[in-house]
């Protein structure tokens, strides 16, 4: 027995190449031991006068996917042996993390352009620091017999890269060949798989690609007629599709900061909105819009398509309206035929579906609007005062559904669902439930959802028979702000400003435009925008013209209600309206952005997707500047009625509906900020936050925060201010509640 160490190493640390970077430097520093993964992490035993420089080179030299938390040492005796080992994984349970799928590397992307390399065109080259990693795992440890390559038997040349340390590919868990590995095939040509797809796309066809976290629908981005095709076929009139493309293809078609080229090139290579300059691609891509989303190629197969097909490609998730992903390769040839012309395919199974992350750059930092691949399922430090935070799990709302545990101080909010009044989508939600309590051995003691009783996301939390803690809606999306931003348990009240489409309030109306006053374990609402009926419910939030006959008439409009929209039923409306039959209250921020589209002729019938008017709005207004239209206040209630009077009188002497719209956001930011900022001023609130889907809006985002100068404001920049955030931020006022 020798003095030693036993260093624990906690994080993002299996799957990234860890082990084989700790043996390379055990090599360099001249120790003895050796290292495994276990479900705690990356565990060294090790003896070395060097040791202490050792421990600095961890944190100091980790892998390029690498995460690291925490690093622990104690002394111990050990038998260390001749030189230092990598031993095989022990233990069951989960206490790491996993490591989200990370785009080709550019090592990889070299072999397979090298005619010498032996993987050149092969479509699954991987190595420890890129590859797929969640969308392959089965079970943890993470190790190959636990990923869908199970199935899949090493040649002997991957062997030995395999088993030399020295070797980027030294247990990479997906690592293959031509000769041993996964293929990719065309379906129903045959032949080149890669030379036949791209002789399909550029014909103006329309094809089912599979990727890593699922199937795409692809087709030539620059043929009008295919995106035409494809809108048809998929029945999405006008939805923006997604764009995939080389960055010198995406540079001449948008413009890229230097901000924006580094998150395309992330290693979770998001979908990144873009606002659009220089050459034009059809505007059924993205109608109405002045931003494209796009992301580079971030699979070999992706690679070499863009090799032999040099163009932008519509890249929109492969699935029937409203319906998850499509995954297997069965599920593609029943469910996409009617969209695909062929299938290009592959035999890796895909462990689970993952749509593809979107991001943005704002003038205040980077903003997630919805977290999937390449993010999850990465985690979050809980801020101080939750380190004895017991175990929670919570379910979110009905829309941008998302999970979220709470285990060892960390918060794992996971990917992105979708809307659970959709049969298949809550299906989903119920396999992911019970696919993240396995993958990370969660027993949580204590459940968190949604206060309204109806969403199912409520009742799966009730049926799990634990103790359940309903968390009103925008205090969870105040919460999940402050979780992401460090804010201690006992960091004092915050001002959240909360704007969004609805939620359930605690008065039993519905709430959506709110200044709310708290922490984690409770708030007060301050102030809100003037309730309206949502006439016909539901409808309200599908009809602008619905939110703009109420908002006509509160600001003493009605007979420009019924000059604009004399063709619909107004009398049955309105007497809805007056008697609240299936027409509830509402402070919802996002129905007043309908009824403004509305008003400025932005598909005032009905929207084809949500916010669909809101992001109009916005786009027509972009680089377009106005003093703003006045709100205003009577006691707590942020009147909208002059705005809306102010409004009618522009477009009537022949305002543009940019500057409508410019002057709207302006209006809207002021009217909330000023509210808020007095609460900081009186020493009500010790800082500002901004959540809700509503700021997802660039240009409101920005014009609140200008209107908060010297003012510390929290935003929205690892999650999504939208719904898909909302577990998150339940979570955390459980786990505060429970202490």
């Amino acid at each position: 027995m020798e003095h030693g160490q036993r260093i624990r190493v906690r994080g993002q640390v299996q799957g990234v190449g860890f082990r084989p970077f700790v043996w390379q430097l055990a090599q360099r520093f001249g120790l003895r031991g050796h290292v495994l993964n276990d479900p705690e992490g990356v565990l060294i035993l090790a003896v070395g006068e060097a040791l202490p420089a050792f421990q600095k080179a961890l944190r100091a030299e980790a892998p390029p996917l690498a995460r690291i938390d925490q690093i622990e040492a104690e002394a111990v005796q050990i038998e260390p042996g001749d030189g230092f080992e990598i031993v095989a994984s022990q233990g069951a349970g989960a206490e790491t993390r996993v490591t989200p799928d990370a785009a080709t590397c550019p090592d990889c992307l070299s072999d397979i352009r090298d005619p010498s390399n032996r993987r050149y065109g092969y479509a699954f080259a991987n190595c420890t620091h890129c590859g797929p990693r969640f969308t392959i795992l089965r079970a943890l440890p993470y190790d190959r017999a636990q990923t869908t390559m199970a199935p899949f038997d090493m040649c002997d040349a991957c062997r030995d890269e395999y088993e030399n340390p020295a070797d980027r590919r030294f247990h990479a868990q997906p690592v293959a060949c031509a000769d041993c590995g996964p293929r990719v095939w065309l379906e129903p040509d045959g032949g080149d798989p890669i030379a036949g797809a791209a002789a399909r796309l550029a014909q103006g066809e329309v094809l089912a690609i599979k990727g890593l976290g699922g199937f795409h629908l692809a087709c030539d981005a620059t043929n009008a007629q295919a995106v035409d095709t494809l809108r048809k076929r998929k029945h999405r009139p006008a939805k923006p599709f997604a764009l995939m493309a080389r960055l010198g293809t995406i540079r001449q078609y948008a413009q890229v900061s230097p901000e924006e080229e580094a998150l395309l090139q992330d290693a979770a290579a998001p979908i990144v909105l873009l606002d659009k300059g220089g050459a034009a691609l059809p505007e059924t891509v993205a109608p109405g819009q002045a931003s494209l989303g796009w992301m580079l190629p971030y699979t070999p197969v992706h690679h070499l398509l863009l090799d032999a097909l040099d163009r932008p490609l519509v890249m929109t998730s492969g699935n029937l309206s409203g319906e998850p992903q499509v995954i297997g390769n069965e599920e593609a040839r029943q469910k996409l035929s009617g969209f695909a012309d062929a299938y290009l395919m592959h035999d890796r199974d895909i462990a689970r579906r993952l749509d593809d992350s979107v991001e943005r750059i704002t003038p205040h930092g980077p903003m997630i609007l919805r977290r999937a691949r390449g993010r999850v399922p990465g985690t979050l430090p809980l801020p101080e005062g939750f380190e004895d935070a017991p175990q929670v799990v919570a379910y979110g709302g009905q829309m941008k559904s998302a999970i979220c545990l709470i285990k060892n101080g960390q918060a794992l909010l996971g990917h992105h669902l979708g809307e659970l009044d959709e049969a298949l989508t809550y299906d989903a939600f119920l396999q992911a439930d019970a696919d993240y309590a396995d993958l990370f051995d969660h027993s949580p003691r204590m459940v968190a959802c949604d206060l309204h009783p109806d969403f199912r996301a409520s009742q799966h939390a009730r049926s799990k028979g634990l103790p359940v803690i309903e968390v009103q809606h925008h205090h969870a999306h105040l919460a999940a702000c402050l979780a992401e931003n460090g804010w201690p348990l006992d960091g004092g009240p915050v001002a959240g400003i909360i704007l969004d489409g609805i939620g359930l309030g605690d008065d039993g109306t519905v709430w959506g435009g709110e200044i709310l006053l708290g922490d984690y374990r409770g708030y007060t609402r301050q102030a809100w925008l003037k309730p309206a009926p949502m006439i016909g419910g539901d409808r309200a939030s599908a009809e602008p013209w619905r939110n703009a006959l109420v908002r006509l008439d509160q600001a003493g409009l009605s007979d420009r209600a019924d000059a604009l929209f004399g063709d619909k039923p107004l009398q049955i409306a309105r007497q809805a309206a007056a008697k609240g039959v299936n027409a509830p209250l509402s402070s919802s921020a996002g129905r007043l952005f309908d009824a403004v589209a509305a008003l400025c002729g932005l598909c005032p019938d009905r929207q084809s997707f949500e916010g669909e008017a809101a992001m109009r709005l916005e786009a027509l207004g972009q680089g377009t500047q106005h003093a703003g239209y006045d709100f205003t206040v009577d006691g707590s209630c942020i009147d909208p009625a002059p705005m809306i009077r102010a409004m009618c009188a522009d477009l009537d002497a022949g305002a543009k509906v940019a500057q409508v719209s410019a002057a709207f956001h302006t209006g809207l930011a002021r009217a909330f900020a000023a509210p808020a900022k007095a609460l900081i001023e009186s020493g009500a609130a010790r800082a500002v936050a901004l959540s809700g889907g509503c700021f997802q809006n660039a240009r409101l985002l920005a014009e609140v925060v200008d209107q908060l100068p010297d003012v510390p404001v929290l935003l929205h920049t690892h999650t999504p201010a939208n719904d898909g955030g909302l577990a998150l931020g339940q979570a955390v006022i459980a786990a505060a509640l429970a202490r």
